[in-house]
């Protein structure tokens, strides 16, 4: 397993209760990780020491869960050396490592998006922008750490946010390409699919919450809890989703001669009609999506990464019928731009039943004290026979976590709570947006 993050750890939990003998190792992991498999400290972008790892570990299976590492080439080297990967090539990781690729992709493809124009500099893009209607979406074409898409309600705001990215260049070389696109309004859904090029097998729809505070208000995060499943994601809804979205994007892909093979990740816009737009595809799981949606899968997940890795096709994956999952996102204080770190985390002796903790951004030294040493701290994940249900265990489960500074939404799933009528204690929000 390469990755260090609250996905990693949801997926070495998953692997692990599928494959309770099995070597597993993570690379770099976390404490989290610790607990089912050895982890190695090798940064998960360092190509050549996982390299090394596979031949030395005999590795069988390597999953790859950061898109960092795929963009850089992971998968390709392992395969080059025969070895069995779940993760698609560098050329492939481009749908989600190059903003103005994917849209090209979608464009090409006819996949629903948000009209939009790329630009390298920052004159034309300015121009652009003066002439656009309000409101308008800025985003850093490279990998920006799901910091990079930046919602702008005015003109003025958005050749900020394009000042910040071609000539301050705050997202670095990130942000030296910028895409300029129509803003979406709607109800945003995650769908992951699990394909082989060809063929996809879905996971449990999910959706995130990407603003830091309640009520949908303050600024773009990398998510800051999700749930699933998703009454908007009907199975018309899905239908149409593989019709119009996968297949298609996936057949471009291979006329590129960069066949997809991992999990292809469309965050989809669903508007008043009913209609799919593609806010962005990713190459790998989400985060938080993964530590939502794994715990709703009842088996199959080992046999369907083996079978694409070795190129035989999509195996079925079995899931949880009748109960549902919500995931709280537990953040440091300063988190998206300046995360304080440090703080002693203190937690429950023991998880409330249906309630898992996924580790992020923690690590424990030599003292043993676990501490805060990223900005999203820990994922609670919480299942149970109903939205409700579930929603109330992962809130009070992520209030009996303490560190100094701790930030998180009590509102997650908002959306579902009001349409089920238990919106008491429901903060309406503004649209989600892209």
């Amino acid at each position: 397993m390469v990755g260090g993050g609250g996905r990693e750890h949801a997926l070495c939990w998953a692997l692990r209760k599928e494959n309770p003998e099995a070597d597993i190792y993570c690379a770099p992991g976390n404490p989290g990780t610790a607990d089912l498999a050895a982890n190695l400290p090798i940064a998960a972008d360092d190509i050549d020491r996982i390299a090394d790892a596979a031949d030395m570990h005999g590795i069988d299976l390597t999953v790859v869960g950061p898109e960092m590492p795929l963009a850089r080439g992971l998968g390709d080297r392992l395969r080059a050396e025969g070895r069995a990967v779940f993760g698609p090539s560098a050329a492939a990781a481009q749908i989600e490592a190059s903003k103005a690729f994917s849209k090209d992709v979608m464009v090409a493809a006819g996949i629903p998006t948000a009209a939009s124009r790329t630009f390298q500099e920052l004159a034309p893009a300015l121009a652009y922008v003066d002439r656009h209607p309000e409101p308008l979406v800025v985003k850093a074409s490279g990998l920006a750490a799901g910091k990079g898409a930046v919602v702008c309600l005015t003109r003025a705001e958005a050749a900020a946010a394009v000042r910040a990215m071609l000539d301050d260049r705050v997202f670095g070389d990130a942000g030296a390409i910028v895409v300029i696109e129509a803003f979406l309004e709607g109800e945003e859904i995650s769908i992951l699919a699990v394909t082989d090029g060809t063929d996809v097998e879905l996971l449990p729809v999910s959706q995130d919450h990407k603003r830091l505070l309640e009520g949908d208000s303050g600024p773009n995060t990398g998510g800051m809890g999700a749930y699933s499943p998703v009454a908007v994601a009907t199975p018309a809804l899905l239908d149409r989703a593989r019709r119009e979205v996968l297949y298609p994007a996936l057949e471009e892909l291979r006329r590129r001669r960069a066949p997809f093979a991992g999990v292809l990740y469309a965050g989809l816009m669903v508007d008043r009609q009913g209609t799919p737009w593609v806010v962005e595809f990713n190459c790998r799981l989400g985060d938080p999506e993964t530590q939502v949606v794994l715990p709703l899968v009842a088996g199959g997940l080992t046999a369907a990464f083996w079978k694409v890795a070795r190129g035989e096709g999509v195996a079925p994956i079995a899931r949880r019928i009748g109960e549902a999952s919500v995931t709280t996102v537990l953040a440091s204080r300063g988190y998206p731009d300046r995360p304080e770190q440090g703080a002693a985390i203190t937690m429950p002796a023991f998880p409330p039943p249906g309630v898992t903790f996924f580790h992020a951004g923690t690590s424990r030294g030599a003292d043993g004290v676990l501490r805060v040493s990223g900005g999203r701290v820990l994922t609670v994940t919480a299942v149970a026979p109903s939205f409700a249900e579930a929603q109330r265990l992962s809130r009070e489960a992520s209030e009996a976590v303490e560190f100094e500074g701790k930030i998180f939404r009590r509102d997650i799933g908002w959306r579902e709570a009001a349409r089920q009528g238990a919106g008491a204690e429901v903060q309406a929000g503004a649209p989600l947006a892209s």
